[in-house]
């Protein structure tokens, strides 16, 4: 049991030590494409609020990890226990909602659908992206927050009245609002995310053949930052297939399986760094030129 505990603080400090630098990097890599070219891509302004996000979820989810191995008492805290629970549905909720953004911005802009539906959508995206990401995280927090909180709080005040009232209540609360808040804040998103992926993966698939199969003599074009498009919605949803999955077993009552899967929990959001620096090249060049240029400079010193 206590080699249990001690796993948590261990993954706690290595998703610290993860995530926070390499989000962090994410961060300061726009600001600094904003500083230079005054404005951002819809994609690189949804992987900036994808490094905020990431870098509050990994604060919270650390300090929740520490205070149950080494102050459990606090952990029950009413207060402490609700704002942590409250805190990471609604990062957790509005960083599927991203993922559904950025997978509906790639299918728009590789697509090319004439439908009226995807044209008007893809002009919302292309130039209200900004306000559509308010209003998401507006949304979220009016759907996790006020009521998860609610909710949390008056389970704990029952908890300590009669043990036999705390599952009836909290598994009646499940179905009357968890349930229909996880629809609307992961179901919901991940749905979007997968049509999304399976409408750009086959126009791909047919504009390849077409190109093949063209006798005008045309090359094929580079399909690389598609193919780039379609890598990064696919990993995100691998990510998040095995969040939800997670969330499943920490159901169960096997306390170590749910401790295993929390622990990989923690380094959720440094895996997801990961999946956007291998989208960016930008990025990826802004990260690099910085530490060789420091380097350099600590070379000449």
């Amino acid at each position: 049991m206590m080699s249990l505990e001690l796993s948590v603080l261990i993954f706690t400090v290595l998703g610290l030590g993860l995530a926070i630098p390499s989000n962090t990097c994410i961060v300061m890599g726009n600001l600094d494409i904003i500083r230079k070219k005054g404005k951002l891509s819809p994609t690189d302004v949804i992987f900036l609020a994808k490094g905020i996000v990431n870098i509050l979820l990994q604060c919270v989810m650390s300090i929740e990890g520490m205070l149950y191995v080494l102050s459990l008492e606090t952990h029950y805290i009413r207060q402490v226990f609700v704002f942590m629970n409250t805190s990471i549905y609604f990062l957790v909720y509005y960083n599927y909602w991203l993922t559904a953004w950025l997978s509906i911005h790639y299918c728009t802009s590789i697509t090319n659908l004439s439908y009226g539906f995807f044209i008007w959508l893809k002009r919302i995206v292309s130039n209200f992206l900004s306000q559509l990401l308010f209003l998401t995280a507006l949304g979220m927090f009016i759907v996790s927050v006020p009521g998860f909180w609610a909710v949390n709080e008056e389970s704990l005040i029952q908890s300590s009245v009669n043990n036999t009232n705390v599952s009836v209540i909290t598994l009646d609360k499940v179905f009357s609002y968890h349930v229909p808040a996880d629809i609307l804040g992961i179901i919901l998103p991940i749905c979007l995310s997968l049509l999304c992926l399976v409408l750009t993966f086959s126009f791909l698939l047919r504009h390849v053949w077409r190109v093949k199969n063209n006798d005008s003599g045309s090359t094929r074009p580079n399909l690389q930052a598609h193919v780039t498009a379609l890598r990064t919605i696919f990993f995100l949803l691998l990510i998040y297939t095995f969040l939800c999955v997670s969330e499943v077993i920490h159901i169960l009552p096997s306390y170590s399986l749910s401790i295993v899967f929390w622990n990989l929990q923690l380094l959720s959001p440094s895996v997801e760094a990961a999946v956007i620096f291998q989208a960016s090249k930008k990025l990826r060049r802004i990260i690099v030129r910085r530490f060789w240029t420091r380097s350099w400079r600590n070379t000449e010193t």
